[in-house]
């Protein structure tokens, strides 16, 4: 796993091609799964602490998506 970027380093048709056959996930899975694998990623979102966009959080063959502060975050898998 890594951190390719976020939504506001890449253009929007970058974006829509990111986000193509997106599905929802489990977003304790994925802040797990996080926590383990990117743990400064955590630490500087401080994923510990209640997300209000958890909701909005998804997956595709290529990337989960986790969205904090509005802002999405492309996690290659």
């Amino acid at each position: 796993m890594e951190l390719e970027c976020t939504c506001c380093q890449i253009t929007l048709e970058e974006w829509e091609q990111k986000m193509k056959n997106t599905k929802p996930i489990n977003y304790k899975w994925l802040v797990n799964k996080i926590k383990k694998h990117l743990p400064q990623l955590y630490e500087a979102l401080c994923l510990n602490f209640y997300n209000p966009w958890e909701e909005q959080c998804s997956r595709n063959k290529e990337y989960y998506i986790l969205v904090h502060s509005g802002i999405e975050y492309f996690i290659r898998k």
